[in-house]
């Protein structure tokens, strides 16, 4: 079985939540830097209806780290990884990813840049219905041209890793809700992208199925070249966390980094 590495106040009138870094230019974004955020605002809606989720954020994600968004339901986390993950645009601020300012790539070459860079995954799973367990945790993989086999190959080491592989050809609705997240768990990570990004990636896990998928993420994160983020209400999985941002009512208020 293969290692897990061995895969081929501004115009809004909002106080910024400076974090770790004064930096504002991509030019100037330390190699240590895989993410960095910049007076990010988010509003839904307009006029009355308006309402701001996000109030003027920094924060760095560091290479070769696994960064926790940890806060109320309602903060703001999944708007801001979102936002990271180029699923939602900002209404104010900046976001460059991997050296790459989204705001300056749009439609396929977005799409492009996150099937080759970003592992996401998604709360409520997002499995393909027609597609069994292998296959969908393949789908990065064929996304990117791999021969099918070849993926699916791939695609079986991770679910074997994750301790599901006897489960790999039932479809997504003869899966319990834990085994779904655990295939969701492998489609992010079977194409080994440089960043990670996990919303609630234990919330339908026992104790033991999530400290195997945080052994995995913690893997992946020692390599220098790659960074996870991980949303979770979970205090189970905090001690995997080498930086914890505290969220609240849409801003970060304190990053801790935790102890070795």
């Amino acid at each position: 079985m293969a290692d897990v590495t061995d895969f081929d106040l501004d115009p809004t009138g909002v106080a910024r939540t400076s974090v770790l870094t004064d930096t504002t230019s991509l030019n100037s974004v330390s190699n240590s830097v895989a993410v960095q955020c910049k007076g990010i605002v988010k509003d839904f809606g307009a006029g009355q209806t308006k309402v701001r989720v996000l109030q003027g954020i920094d924060l760095d994600v560091r290479f070769g780290e696994r960064t926790f968004l940890v806060g109320p339901s309602g903060c703001g986390k999944t708007t801001l990884i979102s936002i990271i993950a180029g699923l939602l645009d900002a209404t104010v601020g900046s976001v460059n990813v991997l050296g790459t300012n989204l705001s300056s790539i749009r439609g396929g070459r977005l799409v492009d840049f996150r099937s080759k860079n970003l592992g996401f995954v998604f709360q409520q799973f997002n499995l393909l219905p027609s597609l069994n367990a292998a296959e969908n945790a393949a789908v990065p993989l064929i996304v990117q041209g791999v021969a099918y086999r070849r993926a699916i190959v791939a695609a079986n080491d991770f679910l074997e890793q994750l301790g599901i592989s006897a489960h790999r050809k039932k479809y997504p609705n003869q899966l319990s809700g834990g085994q779904q997240q655990r295939v969701a768990i492998a489609r992010a990570l079977v194409h080994q992208p440089r960043l990670v990004i996990c919303d609630e990636p234990t919330a339908s896990l026992d104790a033991q199925s999530g400290h195997a998928v945080m052994e995995m993420l913690s893997t992946l994160a020692s390599s220098p070249d790659r960074a996870v983020i991980i949303v979770t209400h979970d205090s189970r999985i905090y001690s995997f966390a080498d930086r914890i941002a505290y969220m609240a009512d849409g801003q970060v208020l304190r990053i801790e980094k935790t102890p070795e």
